[in-house]
Protein backbone atom coordinates (compact mmCIF):
# COMPACT_ATOMS: atom_id res chain seq x y z
CA UNK A 1 0.00 0.00 0.00
CA UNK A 2 0.52 3.85 -0.15
CA UNK A 3 3.89 4.63 2.36
CA UNK A 4 5.01 8.37 1.61
CA UNK A 5 4.43 11.26 -0.79
CA UNK A 6 7.31 10.87 -3.27
CA UNK A 7 6.71 14.64 -4.25
CA UNK A 8 4.86 17.46 -4.84
CA UNK A 9 5.27 19.24 -7.64
CA UNK A 10 5.60 23.58 -7.25
CA UNK A 11 3.82 25.52 -10.21
CA UNK A 12 7.18 27.52 -11.33
CA UNK A 13 6.79 30.24 -14.69
CA UNK A 14 11.02 30.15 -14.86
CA UNK A 15 11.95 27.05 -13.61
CA UNK A 16 16.16 28.70 -13.51
CA UNK A 17 15.07 31.02 -11.21
CA UNK A 18 12.73 28.95 -9.06
CA UNK A 19 15.68 26.34 -9.27
CA UNK A 20 17.67 29.52 -7.76
CA UNK A 21 15.27 30.50 -5.42
CA UNK A 22 14.95 26.92 -3.74
CA UNK A 23 18.82 25.72 -3.54
CA UNK A 24 20.26 29.03 -2.63
CA UNK A 25 17.64 30.26 -0.38
CA UNK A 26 15.94 27.08 0.84
CA UNK A 27 19.17 25.04 1.04
CA UNK A 28 17.06 22.33 -1.15
CA UNK A 29 19.63 20.10 -2.90
CA UNK A 30 18.95 18.67 -6.58
CA UNK A 31 18.31 15.05 -7.34
CA UNK A 32 17.45 15.83 -11.20
CA UNK A 33 18.04 18.30 -13.44
CA UNK A 34 17.10 17.10 -17.11
CA UNK A 35 15.45 18.16 -20.21
CA UNK A 36 11.60 17.24 -20.13
CA UNK A 37 10.23 18.53 -23.60
CA UNK A 38 11.40 21.33 -25.58
CA UNK A 39 10.39 24.33 -23.22
CA UNK A 40 10.41 22.56 -19.36
CA UNK A 41 13.31 20.27 -17.63
CA UNK A 42 12.14 18.32 -14.91
CA UNK A 43 13.79 19.25 -11.49
CA UNK A 44 13.41 16.99 -8.30
CA UNK A 45 15.30 18.48 -5.25
CA UNK A 46 15.17 16.78 -1.83
CA UNK A 47 14.88 18.65 1.47
CA UNK A 48 17.37 17.92 3.61
CA UNK A 49 16.77 15.70 5.95
CA UNK A 50 13.27 15.20 4.26
CA UNK A 51 11.58 12.35 2.76
CA UNK A 52 9.19 14.18 0.67
CA UNK A 53 10.84 15.99 -2.46
CA UNK A 54 10.03 18.77 -4.60
CA UNK A 55 9.68 19.31 -8.52
CA UNK A 56 10.01 22.68 -10.19
CA UNK A 57 7.44 21.73 -12.67
CA UNK A 58 3.90 23.17 -14.29
CA UNK A 59 1.73 20.59 -15.98
CA UNK A 60 0.23 21.88 -19.65
CA UNK A 61 -2.86 23.77 -19.14
CA UNK A 62 -2.02 24.33 -15.04
CA UNK A 63 -0.19 27.59 -15.85
CA UNK A 64 -2.95 29.47 -14.35
CA UNK A 65 -1.44 27.46 -10.43
CA UNK A 66 1.83 29.62 -10.65
CA UNK A 67 1.54 32.44 -7.80
CA UNK A 68 -1.55 30.69 -5.92
CA UNK A 69 -1.61 28.80 -2.27
CA UNK A 70 1.01 26.14 -2.13
CA UNK A 71 0.14 22.84 -1.74
CA UNK A 72 2.06 21.71 0.78
CA UNK A 73 3.41 23.31 4.08
CA UNK A 74 7.18 23.21 5.21
CA UNK A 75 7.85 22.10 8.52
CA UNK A 76 10.72 22.94 10.90
CA UNK A 77 11.72 22.62 14.59
CA UNK A 78 12.50 25.76 15.44
CA UNK A 79 9.97 28.99 13.51
CA UNK A 80 11.61 31.92 14.82
CA UNK A 81 15.02 30.74 13.63
CA UNK A 82 14.06 29.61 10.35
CA UNK A 83 12.30 32.65 10.02
CA UNK A 84 15.40 34.95 10.80
CA UNK A 85 17.56 32.69 8.23
CA UNK A 86 15.38 32.80 5.22
CA UNK A 87 14.46 36.73 5.71
CA UNK A 88 18.16 37.17 5.84
CA UNK A 89 18.43 35.24 2.30
CA UNK A 90 15.88 37.76 0.91
CA UNK A 91 12.70 35.53 1.55
CA UNK A 92 9.67 37.34 1.07
CA UNK A 93 7.04 36.56 4.02
CA UNK A 94 3.59 38.05 5.11
CA UNK A 95 4.49 38.62 8.30
CA UNK A 96 6.75 37.32 11.16
CA UNK A 97 5.65 33.84 12.76
CA UNK A 98 2.08 33.85 14.60
CA UNK A 99 1.52 31.26 17.80
CA UNK A 100 -2.08 29.37 17.39
CA UNK A 101 -3.22 26.75 19.73
CA UNK A 102 -2.45 24.37 17.19
CA UNK A 103 1.08 25.37 16.74
CA UNK A 104 3.48 28.66 15.50
CA UNK A 105 3.61 29.18 11.68
CA UNK A 106 4.51 31.93 8.86
CA UNK A 107 3.21 32.45 5.22
CA UNK A 108 6.15 33.10 2.80
CA UNK A 109 6.51 33.21 -0.96
CA UNK A 110 8.98 31.95 -3.31
CA UNK A 111 10.31 33.41 -6.43
CA UNK A 112 7.16 32.40 -8.30
CA UNK A 113 4.67 34.20 -6.22
CA UNK A 114 3.77 31.22 -4.79
CA UNK A 115 2.49 31.43 -0.99
CA UNK A 116 3.30 28.82 1.54
CA UNK A 117 3.16 27.71 5.11
CA UNK A 118 5.62 27.44 6.92
CA UNK A 119 5.33 25.51 11.01
CA UNK A 120 6.48 24.22 13.99
CA UNK A 121 4.77 22.37 16.38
Amino acid sequence: MIKSIKFVSIPVADQQRALAFYTEKMGFRILTDQPFDDTQRWIELAIPGGETNLVLFTPWGHEDRVGTFGPCTFHCDDIDKTYAELRAKGVEFTGPPQKQPWGTFAMMKDSEGNSFVISAR
